[in-house]
């Protein structure tokens, strides 16, 4: 899980000892053993098929049969061993299992690592306890190279331990996007180095931070997985707690003619606002690698701009009349801007494309609001942006019975569009948002049901037979759990 592009399983088996049994470089590779990323993982994968079983004494041996000796991984091109993974980082790979030597081939080191996970989940322990694989030859690459997951650690913090088991479990279904929603109204746990008082005055408590050794701790645990690490500092909207700790920055609200001691959105006709902003986010450029930001831009409430005279006398001084979507724009304009001379790129929510907003070409618009999806794909698409859906995927919601099957069953490219519109989807996330998620349900809430997203997203588009779906993603939640993540069960049933 997810089911590979093209599998061929054959009835012979083959036996593994985990005594003798090694994963090792292929000769002419161009990652050996100085590339971490790759030992790491070998050691990680022999310790998820032999470790997490139990052998009781005598059992696991290999009697007699024909047996694998060792796996061995070869990278073709430029490994990429010390990089982080982009958009654009090819994850395809081949794996052939043929005794006595079995070959995953790559041409990226991200190739190998989905490799190895498919590999290790094709090890199973038969009913004596031997470790046993069929021979097989598999060939894989992801049908959307964008397949994320978000986190929302501003309704509750989530421990730095729980942010590194949702990656793991990430790496077992495949995917390679964590999208953190890290800061919001409630609270603002991003330590930052330039402006220590976000946190301090606007952080639950002081020890509800991550400080920038966690951020570091996340993103290097995500890029031995192949995992990009996606920061989200939605704004104007959605920033409650930024007010705590930066004076001014967001806009007095007035009853009548007095101020009425609340805050609304960031007030965007200050320029100590773009100061703050230039700043702030010329940090989380140099803190996170990735070549993408994510700005939000969504549920923006225009009452407290309105009722404010000083925003009302900027509105008729610009001639925006009483349109407050003119303001937003007027404010995510000048946010992508200073995006774009850090030489980063932008990903919004919806509203910003809805608003008529003037985007950097490449923006990605992210589409969230379940009514009508489809419709807003084919409009994003069709003025040449990329696209990321999430609408169908709010794992926040939840329901009686099996809701994965509607997960799974959803078509991203089910919208009218012609096929360069089609190209430009570039995936989907999974979105658990905080609200009701701390560190005790955040793993049984996201796992299975993220599994079926994780296979839509990779699989092929024909792949949709539920009582299969059913039958494999059964024995993979037995798998995670083997491995120590709790997922929840799909329905009756038990694990060995």
């Amino acid at each position: 899980w997810p089911l590979p592009r093209a599998v061929q399983l054959s009835p012979r088996l083959l036996q593994l000892a985990p005594e003798s049994f090694s994963i090792g470089h292929g000769a002419g590779s161009t990652a050996g053993p100085a590339c971490a990323l790759l030992q790491e993982a070998f050691r990680r994968y022999y310790d998820y098929m032999f470790s997490s079983y139990k052998i009781r004494r005598g059992l696991g041996k290999v009697k007699g049969g024909t047996q694998l000796q060792q796996l061995l991984v070869t990278i073709t091109q430029e490994s990429e061993c010390n990089s982080f993974p982009s958009v654009s980082s090819d994850e395809s790979y081949t794996l052939t299992v043929l005794e006595p030597v079995a070959s995953l081939k790559a041409n990226k080191v991200w190739g190998a690592l989905r490799g190895l996970e498919t590999f290790s989940q094709l090890v199973y322990q038969d009913s004596f306890g031997a470790f046993t694989v069929n021979e097989a030859n598999i060939t894989d690459s992801p049908r959307f190279p964008h397949r994320g997951i978000l986190i929302d650690t501003s309704r509750h913090y989530l421990p730095l331990k729980s942010i590194l088991k949702t990656l793991d479990a990430m790496a077992f279904n495949k995917f390679n996007v964590l999208h953190w929603h890290i800061v919001d109204d409630q609270s603002f746990p991003y330590q930052s180095i330039t402006f220590p008082e976000l946190s301090n005055k606007g952080s639950y408590t002081l020890s509800h931070v991550y400080t920038p050794n966690d951020v570091r701790k996340v993103l290097e645990y995500a890029r031995l997985r192949g995992i990009r690490v996606i920061p989200e500092f939605d704004s104007p909207g959605h920033t409650q707690s930024w007010g705590k700790g930066q004076k001014d920055l967001l806009t007095p609200c007035y009853k009548g003619q007095i101020p009425s001691n609340s805050a609304g959105p960031i007030n965007p006709m200050l320029n100590t606002t773009y100061t703050f902003l230039t700043m702030l986010f010329k940090e989380i450029s140099n803190v996170f690698p990735d070549e993408f930001i994510h700005l939000g831009g969504d549920e923006v409430e225009f009452d407290c701009w309105a009722s404010n005279p000083n925003i009302q006398s900027f509105m008729k001084k610009k001639g925006f009349g009483h349109d407050f979507t003119k303001l937003e724009s007027f404010y995510m304009q000048k946010l992508l801007a200073i995006i774009s001379s850090m030489n980063k790129r932008s990903i919004v929510w919806q509203e910003v494309f809805d608003n008529k907003d003037k985007l950097q070409p490449g923006t990605i618009i992210q589409v969230w609001k379940i009514e009508k999806y489809a419709f807003e794909l084919s409009q994003v698409t069709a003025s040449g942006f990329p696209a990321i859906l999430s609408a169908p995927w709010y794992l926040d919601i939840i329901s009686y019975g099996q809701d994965w099957r509607k997960y799974y069953l959803v078509e991203p490219l089910d919208f009218q569009g012609s096929d360069k519109q089609k190209k430009l989807v570039l995936g989907g996330e999974a979105c658990l948002w905080g609200e009701y998620v701390d560190a005790t349900n955040l793993t049984p809430r996201l796992w299975p049901r993220a599994s079926a997203i994780g296979e839509r997203l990779w699989s092929d588009k024909d792949v949709k037979d539920l009582t299969n779906a059913y039958d494999r993603l059964s024995r993979h939640r037995c798998r995670m759990l083997r491995r120590g993540i709790s997922a929840q069960p799909l329905y009756v049933g038990f694990c060995d």
